[in-house]
């Protein structure tokens, strides 16, 4: 099947949830919404399973609109990030639940329960109860029992955020590898950019329910086309510096400047404001064109197995992203090296002028 999105909006209490969006997925496809909590990504959901109608616009499931069309009509499920599963039942009830409501034969349904479950690796808890399993066994309940239907349309509305890391990491995997081998379309909402980019898939960025950008998420990641999408779609946020551009060189704040490369030469003189992200800037050079600047630390900020390490000076502060997890004073003195190859160019309305290792786009 394909579903479509024809100018969709949604109006509660007064509040915009989904701002005109349209959308086309294909069959077969791996589709992640990324966006900050309220984004629109569970509303935006709701409306493709027909659990809400839209205040304007169109469904189509195969070019047949179906916006009034109950969500009990639609072949779809839905798996969310609580793991909702019948506590008295057992996991292999739980999987078999949607086939016995359609009445399959229980031939059918053993052989259909057992191949799923084998797919997400918990045939041997098959029966036990879901109270006696780990949160990563009964997600994967969740899972089998919403794949099981061999439903046209699976949603996953966050599904993976209540997980460990590891879990999280293995799930991931397993979904990519499961949905290469369906025709079903699958919708993933996220708050995270790494998890997006570990997906793959098409990636849609979302803010206010509004699309700021949709693509195959390696190309929206290099390619951001505005200050707005740079920022959803890094972790931490993009690092911004207001600078200007002359015929030999960047000046950052009318202090720190480097020449110009064989890109930022083809840029029209002016003011631009650069991106870099955290994850590209260290505390040791990496490269020629490493810029060196002085700072001071003014958070070190432990996540897991990274720091995100604040840093400032009298003009501007940035945010490093550090593999491992390390302890800074704060006001300790730090040098930090910014490889000025990897800078995004935007112009001061905020659309990109130059992504890293692209000519600019008005060439």
């Amino acid at each position: 099947m394909s579903l479509t999105l024809e100018n969709v909006h949604r109006v509660v209490d007064g509040v915009t949830h989904i701002d005109h969006v349209s959308l086309n997925l294909e069959p077969g496809s791996f589709n992640v919404l990324l966006g900050r909590t309220l984004a629109g990504k569970t509303s935006l959901m709701r409306i493709m399973a027909g659990l809400d109608k839209p205040d304007g616009g169109n469904v189509l499931v195969n070019d047949t609109d179906v916006t009034g069309l109950s969500v009990q009509k639609r072949n779809i499920s839905m798996v969310y990030q609580q793991f909702i599963n019948y506590p008295n039942l057992t996991v292999f009830e739980n999987i078999a639940s949607p086939l016995r409501l359609a009445r399959i034969s229980s031939s059918e349904i053993i052989k259909r329960v057992n191949e799923t479950a084998e797919l997400l690796h918990i045939e041997q808890y098959l029966n036990r109860l879901p109270l006696e399993l780990s949160g990563g066994q009964q997600q994967r309940t969740a899972m089998a029992r919403a794949l099981i239907k061999d439903a046209q349309l699976v949603l996953f509305d966050e599904p993976l955020v209540n997980l460990d890391y590891k879990l999280r990491e293995e799930l991931r995997q397993e979904l990519r590898e499961l949905f290469r081998i369906r025709k079903t379309i699958a919708v993933y909402a996220t708050t995270e950019p790494n998890e997006a980019l570990a997906l793959g898939g098409t990636t849609t960025l979302l803010h206010e329910g509004r699309v700021i950008q949709k693509g195959t998420a390696p190309d929206v990641y290099r390619r951001p086309e505005t200050i707005q999408a740079a920022e959803l779609f890094s972790e931490p946020p993009i690092n911004l510096l207001p600078g200007q551009v002359d015929n030999s060189e960047v000046t950052f704040d009318q202090s720190v400047r480097f020449p110009l490369d064989s890109d930022l030469k083809r840029l029209p003189a002016g003011q631009y404001q650069f991106g870099i992200r955290p994850n590209h800037i260290g505390l040791v050079p990496h490269n020629d064109d490493d810029l060196e600047l002085s700072m001071k630390v003014e958070l070190a900020e432990i996540s897991g197995s990274e720091t995100f390490l604040h840093v400032r000076n009298e003009l501007f502060s940035l945010v490093l992203q550090l593999s491992g997890v390390h302890e800074y004073h704060t006001d300790r003195s730090v040098k930090v090296y910014l490889p000025t190859h990897r800078l995004f160019v935007f112009d001061m309305a905020g659309s990109l002028v130059k992504a890293p290792g692209f000519n600019p786009l008005s060439q």
